[in-house]
């Protein structure tokens, strides 16, 4: 057990709960209102909602998982880089929209706006279960990212002995979410992104330095996870697997509930058009951190007696985590897994309050209880945020660590679903709600057969006249979704027409 990285792994994680209880009481609100609870009031501005969603979107299984990627599977791992530059023209172009509207008429979801854009229950349940689904492994993702770095202290074991830490740690996340609702991650974030800027700056210049520099790192690495491997012929090989998976991400991305919330919790569409310009920031960080699976390559952690134990239990994940152990005091490395482990608590809490949103607004007030009051729907947001979380927890003990990658791997087939009925909706009423929601089931079983015929893998080999294009499965099934919607809208248009239902107008989306 190395006590000092212990120690100081302890000392700071306690420090930012302190804070996500004590987050209650800034910009005080009234939290038996879901808007208050659920969205921080609406009143981040910009710099804050820069923290924000920078730790809501750049995750600890990120950290973790994409060096990850670099250190087994090599350049195809850059694909998260191109993607995340890729996603901000979105942000910019299309969330201040969504923005508006929502703020307009008291929306808390993208169901909701979905609801009131179709005046369609059900295609808006649709959207609201896919958000929920999705997110899920997400959060039971984020609690393995503090058991890798719980682990790699020398913690491990089975029974509650094992478990004990990683049950603790969701104790604290659970109660600080349910007293302060988006108002702790918010406030969380700032020392989070803080801790994760100063680990990457420090790991990016001393172990290269340790290791003779970035050409020796380059020059130690196989010359097969340099490139990407040059297609045979009738083939578009990992050329086009990569563009895909990078495009299809990025139109993914704020599809998730978490980055709704983290969106729409923002003082005005201006502070998302200011954060669309600022954000690529993270890109920059998250580019210099995908080195760290270059690097642990070149320090041939892979090979250290002293990581030859627990850290076969998760294999590539651990890169990252040997790495710092490899080339750092103790002190440091724990500042550096605190960094990961706090990192891995905004986003759970934020996908936690995310999802019962959902289920408050879009299933309990839709379908159980229409007449319930502010206070009581805040109230069933607060519990379920325990039940998310708790669920989340009994997954990752309960299933194997594959499970949770494989449904992580559908959520993004699986979100990226509700484009058309979300994003294309901001600026057009020409869809049917049928239409999106028969779309929407195409594309939802579609994505999922195709990932299960690969052995749930994130690409599907398509033929098309005579040659093969490897694609990224969530990109491949969105374009049928689109296309059924598309072909159905002007037969049901004029069928059983739905424009009339619509309650918003195009000055709210200004």
């Amino acid at each position: 057990m190395n006590t000092v990285a212990l120690a100081v792994f302890i000392v700071l994680f306690l420090a930012v709960a302190v804070l996500g209880f004590a987050a209650a009481r800034w910009r005080r609100g009234d939290l038996s209102q879901l808007h208050e609870w659920g969205l921080g009031g609406r009143r981040f501005g910009t710099w804050i909602t820069w923290f924000l969603l920078g730790g809501d979107l750049y995750t600890a299984y990120t950290f973790v998982a994409v060096p990850a990627l670099l250190f087994g599977a090599g350049a195809i791992g850059f694909f998260a880089v191109p993607y995340t530059i890729m996603v901000y023209p979105i942000l910019y172009l299309v969330f201040p929209r969504l923005w508006s509207v929502c703020r307009k008429h008291g929306y808390v979801t993208a169901a909701d706006f979905v609801r009131g854009r179709f005046g369609n229950r059900w295609l808006a349940l649709a959207i609201g279960l896919t958000g929920i689904l999705a997110t899920m492994p997400y959060i039971a993702l984020q609690l393995v990212g503090i058991q890798v770095v719980i682990g790699a202290m020398g913690i491990h074991g089975a029974g509650l002995a094992g478990d004990l830490p990683l049950i603790i740690a969701f104790v604290i996340l659970a109660a600080f979410t349910y007293t302060s609702g988006l108002r702790a991650p918010a406030m969380i974030a700032v020392v989070k992104d803080l801790l994760i800027y100063l680990t990457v700056i420090v790991a990016i210049v001393v172990i290269p330095t340790q290791l003779g520099g970035f050409g020796k790192i380059f020059a130690a690495i196989p010359p097969a996870k340099l490139l990407l491997p040059h297609p045979p012929g009738g083939s578009w090989g990992a050329f086009s697997a990569y563009a895909s998976l990078a495009l299809g991400s990025a139109l993914a991305l704020f599809l998730y509930p978490h980055s709704i919330t983290g969106v729409l919790g923002a003082s005005g569409a201006r502070v998302i058009r200011r954060n669309a310009a600022i954000l690529p920031a993270y890109s920059l960080m998250l580019g210099l951190l995908s080195l760290l699976g270059f690097m642990a390559v070149a320090a041939g952690v892979a090979a250290m007696p002293q990581f030859a134990g627990g850290f076969k239990l998760f294999s590539n994940s651990f890169a990252v985590p040997a790495l710092l152990l490899h080339a750092f005091p103790a002190w440091f490395v724990g500042v550096g897994f605190a960094a990961i482990a706090i990192g891995a608590l905004v986003p759970a809490a934020i996908m936690s309050i995310a999802t019962a949103n959902i289920f408050t607004r879009n299933i309990y007030r839709e379908f159980i209880n229409p007449t319930c009051t502010d206070a009581q729907e805040s109230g069933v947001a607060k519990i379920v945020s325990l039940v998310v979380k708790a669920g989340a927890l009994v997954f990752i003990f309960a299933l194997p660590l594959k499970f949770a990658l494989y449904l992580q791997l559908l959520g993004g087939v699986w979100i990226i679903q509700t484009l058309p009925s979300v994003l294309l909706a901001l600026y057009t009423r020409m869809l049917n709600g049928w239409a999106l929601l028969i779309g929407w089931a195409v594309g939802f079983g579609l994505g999922t057969w195709m990932a299960a015929s690969v052995g749930f893998a994130p690409i599907y080999p398509l033929h098309i006249l005579g040659v093969v294009v490897p694609c990224y499965i969530a990109l491949s099934s969105l374009v049928a979704n689109l296309v059924v919607a598309v072909v159905l809208s002007p037969v049901l248009n004029a069928i059983a027409p739905d424009r009339a239902q619509d309650v918003t107008v195009a000055a709210d989306y200004a």
